[in-house]
C-alpha cells in the first residue's frame, strides 16, 4: 500500500463516519454510508436484520476470517420532557456524564426533525450556584436545554420532542497537526475506517489472503450484543478491530497498534494472538501487547452466542476513551498494516 495515498483515503472516511450520528439504536445513517462506500468499491454488502453491515471482501478456501468493527457510539436518549421544557436524559452506553457536560448535541425526533441543544447542569451558572463545583454529574442534576424558544412541557412536546428521542453528541472532529486526530467516537469509527481502507486494498490487489475474508460492522456493541448474530457461515477466526486503551500501566499509545491479550471477558485465543504478535514483529510495526481490565469487545458477544472460532482483539491506540478522544495517523497505519500482513499469511 502507498502510504501517501492510503492515509488521506482513510482519514476522509474517518471524518465522514464520525460526522454521521449513530448512537446505539440509531445507526441507520452510518450503515447507509458504509453500504454506499463498499458498493462504490465494487462489493456487495448486506444489511443484517439488527441493522449492521456484513460484506465479503475476499474469496478463498478454508475457514473464513471475520473482521469486526462497531459503528454505534455512546449517546443519550430523552427520558422525559420536564415541566420547564428542558429534557431529562438517560445514557446510551456507559460513560461518565462529566465527559459530555456543556457539549452541543442534536435531538432526533420521530417525525424527522433535528433539534440542536446543549447538555449542562440544571443550574450551570457559577454566579448562581455555589454547589456547582461539587455536585455529582448525574441524570438528576443535568438536563438538555433546547435551542428552541420553549419554556414548558407542552411547548416542547408541540415541537415534536418526546421520550425515546435519540440524542447525538457533537463529535468535534479535528486534525490538529503532527498527525494527531481528535474527536468523539473514535471508538470505534477509527477502526471502521481502517476496515473500509482494507477493503479498498483488497479491491486494488494491494492485500491478499488465501482464505475467505468478511467485514462485519456491528451496531449494538456499546450495549453488549453487537456481534451476537449475523455471522457469515464457516468462520474459524474472528478479530475484533476496536480501540486500543491508553492508560498509566499500559504500553499502548496513540501511535501504536494495540494487541489485547485479555480483557474483562477473559483471555483471547493464545494462538491467534500469537500470530498477530508475530506479524507485528515481522513487519517491524510499532505495537503493544496489553491487558484491559475494564473492556469488552464484539468477540465476547459472538462467542457467547455460539460462534465456534478463535478470537482476538486489535486496534489503534485511542486516548481519553469515552470522552473527547485522540489518536494518531501512525496508530491507524500500524493497525491497517498489521491486518494486511497477518491476512497475507493466514
Amino acid at each position: 500500500m502507498d502510504r501517501s495515498d492510503t492515509l488521506p483515503f482513510l482519514k476522509a472516511r474517518l471524518k465522514a463516519l464520525v460526522n454521521t450520528p449513530s448512537p446505539t439504536g440509531y445507526t441507520h445513517l452510518a450503515a447507509d454510508y458504509l453500504v454506499q462506500e463498499l458498493g462504490a468499491l465494487g462489493f456487495s454488502p448486506t444489511r443484517a436484520r439488527k441493522g449492521g453491515v456484513v460484506c465479503a471482501i475476499n474469496e478463498g478456501r478454508g475457514g473464513g476470517i471475520l473482521l469486526s468493527a462497531h459503528i454505534d457510539t455512546l449517546g443519550l436518549m430523552v427520558r422525559a420532557v420536564k415541566p420547564n421544557g428542558r429534557l431529562r436524559i438517560t445514557q446510551v452506553g456507559g460513560y461518565p456524564l462529566q465527559y459530555a457536560e456543556q457539549e452541543n448535541l442534536t435531538v432526533f425526533t420521530r417525525s424527522g426533525r433535528q433539534v440542536p441543544g446543549t447538555l449542562r447542569m440544571n443550574q450551570p451558572a457559577a454566579h448562581a450556584n455555589r454547589e456547582l463545583r461539587t455536585l455529582e454529574r448525574t441524570d438528576e442534576n443535568m438536563e438538555v436545554v433546547l435551542d428552541l424558544r420553549v419554556s414548558s412541557q407542552e411547548e416542547a412536546e408541540a415541537a415534536g420532542i418526546a421520550a425515546g428521542d435519540f440524542i447525538a453528541l457533537d463529535p468535534r472532529y479535528v486534525e490538529s497537526g503532527e498527525g494527531y486526530i481528535k474527536s468523539r467516537h473514535l471508538d470505534d469509527k477509527a477502526s471502521a475506517a481502517v476496515l473500509l481502507t482494507l477493503a479498498r486494498a483488497f479491491r486494488e490487489g494491494q492485500a491478499t489472503c488465501p482464505r475467505p475474508v468478511y467485514l462485519m460492522f456491528t451496531n449494538y456493541e456499546e450495549v453488549g450484543h453487537g456481534a451476537a448474530a449475523g455471522h457469515p457461515p464457516g468462520i474459524s477466526d474472528m478479530v475484533a478491530v476496536d480501540m486500543g486503551v491508553v492508560g498509566d500501566d499500559l504500553k499502548t499509545d496513540e501511535h501504536k497498534v494495540s494487541i489485547c491479550a485479555k480483557d474483562s471477558g477473559g483471555p483471547y485465543n493464545y494462538d491467534l494472538t500469537g500470530e498477530l504478535v508475530a506479524a507485528a514483529q515481522r513487519l517491524a510495526l510499532d505495537y503493544a501487547l496489553d491487558v484491559y481490565p475494564y473492556y469488552g469487545s464484539d468477540t465476547q458477544a459472538a462467542l457467547g452466542a455460539g460462534l465456534d472460532a478463535r478470537h482476538a482483539l486489535i486496534g489503534p491506540g485511542v486516548a481519553a476513551s469515552h470522552g473527547y478522544e485522540r489518536t494518531h495517523e501512525e496508530g491507524l497505519w500500524n493497525t491497517l498494516r498489521l491486518l494486511q500482513g497477518w491476512l497475507e499469511k493466514a
